[in-house]
């Protein structure tokens, strides 16, 4: 391919891409709706898409949609993302399994890579997203989800909320909950009889929720508050200590004081790996809730006694998932599970866009309940895709 002259290149790489682009298991939704009978009432069911991008390993992602694109160098790849008028990819078709005649949702890629999402004009990265979307309402879908690094571009999904004909979430009402059970198992791993917890992007909108859920839960004494904007950090510990005036809430823009930390997690949209082995405390248990990940499998390595978790991976044994999406098979990630539970219900509006509120943490988290037959519980603990032994279960915290 790299022998070939600049308009052949191009003309191979929009073919194949327009390949891997085609829905090849779906169909148009067919017009009468389907009715969801279950938990408390007969409910509409509506479709959903989910929206994916490539991360920092561009060949390795989109491989998933057609092998052969492991064998091409990522700068070949960026630069075909980045120059060509590249469809959006359909990844995977999403079958509840007690209904497998027909999908429920798809999972859709937008073709520009981590790197591409945070770096190239907003103009741009909104067009793609909206080509994704137009795809997806072409496909049959009602409700849009939002995951990786679309829903920070997009301010959350309010830079989409012009689209009144498809309900928009991000995803993140589910996350802050399933974030937040996390904590409370690996509290429970922990050798510290008052963990301090520190939350690295805590203003941001998972962070937001998140912080606010362990206060109302007192799930620590000693909580510190990570971000760039100060304003929005002091802003956000006057919010905590409003809710649990006992709290102690420390605020800082330097990821050193991560140190202190027994418990970390991490919520923060970057392409880069900003968690080192000199900020962390020895033990300390972190929980990487990013997309793309802000974490690395060297950093084990380098400091072996630590303990890292992938974040808010959802037990989802009665939806069936045809394609990779780079999760173990019954997982999904709590953006795509609060997609799926929104389209059940039939939610007929947007929902968690920008920051979720607590109120929107217990909606989601009672239909989780609710639905709780398709799974929807908090995974066991997985590091880096790989199961973790001994995992310890706890009780469900509420928003």
């Amino acid at each position: 391919m790299l022998n070939v002259d600049k308009r052949c290149r191009k003309a191979i790489f929009m073919r194949k891409m327009r390949k891997i682009g085609e829905a090849p298991h779906s169909s148009k939704s067919q017009e009468n709706p389907i009715l969801h009978t279950g938990g408390l009432c007969n409910v509409t069911q509506r479709k959903f898409a989910f929206l994916v991008h490539p991360r920092t390993r561009v060949s390795e992602d989109l491989s998933r949609a057609w092998k052969p694109f492991r064998y091409i160098p990522n700068r070949v790849l960026d630069w075909g993302l980045k120059r060509l008028q590249v469809p959006p990819l359909h990844v995977a078709d999403v079958y509840l399994r007690d209904q497998m005649s027909e999908p429920i949702g798809w999972v859709l890629a937008v073709p520009l890579s981590a790197k591409q999402m945070l770096e190239l004009p907003p103009k741009k990265v909104i067009s793609k997203i909206e080509e994704a979307i137009k795809k997806a309402a072409a496909l049959g879908a009602d409700i849009i989800g939002l995951g990786a690094l679309t829903s920070p571009v997009t301010l959350g999904g309010q830079k989409l909320l012009k689209r009144t004909e498809l309900s928009i979430t991000n995803g993140n009402a589910l996350t802050a909950v399933m974030t937040c059970e996390g904590i409370g198992r690996l509290i429970e791993r922990c050798p510290a009889p008052a963990p301090t917890i520190a939350v690295i992007g805590a203003s941001g909108s998972v962070g937001s929720c998140l912080v606010k859920m362990i206060a109302s839960n007192r799930m620590t004494e000693h909580l510190i508050l990570v971000a760039r904007n100060m304003n929005r950090l002091n802003k956000l510990s006057e919010s905590v200590r409003h809710i649990n005036k006992d709290m102690d809430v420390r605020t800082s823009c330097d990821m050193n004081v991560v140190r202190e930390a027994d418990i970390v997690v991490l919520l923060t949209s970057s392409s880069d790996n900003l968690l080192q082995p000199a900020h962390l405390k020895e033990g300390a248990l972190v929980l990487d809730d990013t997309q793309p990940r802000n974490t690395d499998e060297t950093l084990l390595s380098h400091r072996p006694d630590i303990m890292i978790v992938d974040g808010a991976m959802v037990d989802i044994n009665g939806i069936v998932i045809k394609g990779d999406i780079n999760v173990p098979s019954g997982l999904a990630y709590a953006c795509l599970a609060e997609t799926m539970l929104l389209a059940l219900e039939g939610h007929p509006e947007h929902f968690s866009i920008g920051n979720p509120t607590l109120e929107q943490a217990n909606y989601i988290g009672t239909l989780a309940h609710k639905y709780r037959r398709y799974g929807f519980s908090l995974a066991p603990f997985h590091s880096f895709g790989k199961k973790l032994p001994h995992d310890i279960p706890t009780n469900e915290v509420k928003g």
